[in-house]
């Protein structure tokens, strides 16, 4: 069946292709080695560049198989010129298509000998672009998840982190992550991933803490996140908010208290994860005004409460159970009245 595959793919009509190509999903990793080595990329690779949607169908699942758990395939697929035709079916009109495409390009993302490679393709605008409202839309729960998978691929080597905050990267999540909040099911696992993608942008390039704290909304947008969303996106939320802070305290503390995050901040320390209760203790305590803290100057009621509450978690008060779970509570529910 091997040479029959080999032969079809390399010399056969459209229909042998075809037949060629559906039969390498049935073959098992040793045998899909050895097809590889006689020369079949090249022949699956063209089949992708034609307006065959029946042969490109074909070749992305051929291909697909190629690459499952190779990175020796993975790098043969890439360097045999897979990446610029599959940016070519991105932009097909064939959604089924593009969302194979899609998969396909996260396999290859996986490796990290082809990050470079896929980046400087155009790769990172292109996917961007697949990730705005309207496409958001119309594609599938697994390829926007697949979209965002290339992305935290690519981040992870970090010279690539510039090129997607020059792409319009931080804006596009911060953005994603506004528009998937609305819809709870689906949406929360996407606002995880984005979440997740965004602070290692933040974390790992300060031209991405940047763009981030800069961004339009991005502050109010990361403080609903860490009011609503799961408890992983609210660990998220906070870290990317205390670095925020952190990078000029002048600026970002009174942008954050006027969008309320105090209260939240407080909940985070009661009850988030114990990375989320240390980053919000660590923001509270950045957000504190110590420069008003004579009791001869009159303040707001929310400061004050907000001081008060500071001065225990900043003498460790909390961590000898003097500050109760349930002091704590009040000063939320006072703080959001």
């Amino acid at each position: 069946m091997e040479e029959m595959v080999v032969e079809a793919l390399l010399f056969g009509d459209r229909q042998a292709q075809l037949f060629g190509a559906r039969q390498i999903g049935h073959f098992s990793g040793k045998q899909r080695h050895k097809i590889v080595e006689k020369g079949i990329v090249p022949p699956l690779i063209l089949m992708l560049s034609t307006d065959d949607y029946e042969a490109i169908e074909a070749a992305l699942f051929a291909l697909l198989s190629i690459a499952f758990r190779s990175e020796r395939n993975k790098i043969v697929i890439a360097k045999s010129g897979a990446i610029q035709v599959l940016l070519d079916v991105l932009q097909c009109e064939n959604e089924l298509l593009v969302e194979l495409a899609v998969a396909f390009l996260l396999t290859l993302s996986s490796c990290a000998s082809n990050k470079l490679a896929i980046a400087s393709s155009g790769t990172i605008p292109l996917v961007l672009e697949l990730l705005n409202s309207q496409a958001y839309n119309s594609m599938s729960l697994q390829a926007n998840l697949d979209i965002l998978s290339i992305l935290h691929n690519l981040s992870t080597c970090h010279q690539l982190i510039p090129s997607i905050v020059s792409s319009g990267g931080v804006a596009t999540l911060l953005g994603l992550i506004s528009l998937a909040s609305e819809t709870k099911t689906a949406g929360e696992v996407i606002v995880e991933k984005a979440m997740v993608l965004l602070e290692n942008i933040v974390s790992s390039s300060r031209i991405g803490l940047e763009e981030a704290a800069g961004t339009d909304g991005a502050i109010q947008c990361l403080v609903e996140a860490m009011e609503e969303g799961s408890r992983q996106c609210k660990e998220d939320a906070v870290a990317i908010l205390l670095l925020i802070c952190e990078s000029c305290r002048e600026r970002y503390r009174g942008m954050i208290l006027r969008e309320g995050a105090t209260a939240a901040l407080l909940q985070l320390s009661v009850d988030g994860t114990k990375r989320a209760r240390d980053n919000a203790k660590r923001l509270l305590l950045l957000l504190r005004d110590r420069s008003h803290c004579s009791p001869k100057n009159k303040q707001p009621k929310n400061i004050l409460l907000l001081e008060h509450v500071m001065r225990q978690i900043e003498q460790g008060v909390g961590e000898r159970a003097g500050m109760s779970v349930a002091f704590l509570e009040e000063m939320i529910s006072k703080l959001r009245t």
